[in-house]
């Protein structure tokens, strides 16, 4: 089985990515990582130098690649369900389940805020208002592809172990 966790950034995706895959003892890929290793460049240069097109087209064909490995957790970037037919395959995709980590706005701008430098998307945003308007917007246009999960799960005031077992028990 392999299994997708998506969601917006700072849902705790790789965290609790790496945390169920030792529970499990599956392997663990984050796409981003898997991306910078198979082009050689990291996320933000590939956007500088070949543009969003060009990383869009990059991410569904090694999103393709790692839907075919076998026990292994996948950790998503969050817009990768949202861009070309990405939540398709990863629906049609044999023995794979997807699992959307929803966390509500608030708990976002919390756990962003701290860290907008090192993340390009939301490093210009000043002030948790704009963050949180920035937030609401995103998660607007992209809850059409995290909904069409395989389960949800709710992140919000819950530790990552009780996260962890609330997969296992919805994977088994």
């Amino acid at each position: 089985m392999t299994v997708i966790l998506i969601g917006y950034m700072g849902s705790g995706k790789s965290t609790i990515g790496q945390n169920l895959s030792e529970i499990l003892k599956f392997n663990y890929v984050d796409l981003d990582d898997y991306i910078q290793d198979k082009e050689g460049k990291t996320i933000s240069e590939l956007f500088k130098l070949k543009g969003e097109i060009y990383f869009r087209k990059i991410e569904s064909q090694y999103l393709n690649e790692v839907l075919t490995l076998e026990n292994t957790i996948v950790s998503l970037g969050g817009g990768t369900p949202c861009y070309g037919s990405n939540m398709q395959e990863i629906a049609s995709s044999n023995n794979c389940k997807s699992i959307y980590l929803k966390s509500s706005i608030p708990n976002l701008v919390e756990r962003l805020f701290g860290e907008r430098a090192s993340r390009p998307l939301i490093a210009h945003l000043k002030s948790k208002e704009e963050l949180t308007e920035f937030i609401g917007k995103h998660l607007f246009e992209r809850s059409v592809y995290y909904n069409q999960a395989d389960m949800t799960i709710s992140v919000d005031k819950k530790s990552i172990p009780e996260i962890v077992e609330e997969i296992v028990i919805g994977l088994f």
